[in-house]
């Protein structure tokens, strides 16, 4: 994978958002970090369908996108606030931001 190796720790993240049952308090931080995974991944799979954004701010606003709906659907189904939502979604962006910068791609 690109920005995110499978053994990061949004991977990992991931992998505890997405195969535990629902436990009563899920962190933003856990579900931001899951979110940046799954973003990246649904990311590199635009690009291997329709080809590399070369527009620096599209590709952040799909991948923001992607993120985005990954901890709506998380909150909705977990059953979490709006705050633990936007805490979440400002940790994905940051954690995204992040894994970009390192890529070398941007």
């Amino acid at each position: 994978m690109g920005f995110f190796d499978h053994d990061s720790e949004e991977a990992r993240h991931h992998d505890q958002v997405t195969n535990r049952p629902h436990e009563a308090k899920w962190s933003h931080e856990l579900i931001g970090g899951a979110a940046a995974y799954e973003a990246m991944k649904a990311y590199e799979d635009h690009e291997a369908r329709n080809g590399k954004v070369d527009n620096h701010a599209k590709a952040k606003e799909i991948i923001a996108g992607f993120a985005g709906a990954f901890i709506d659907r998380e909150v909705e189904t977990k059953g979490l606030d709006f705050v633990d939502r936007e805490k979440a979604k400002h940790h994905a962006k940051e954690r995204l931001e992040e894994g970009m910068g390192r890529s070398g791609r941007w």
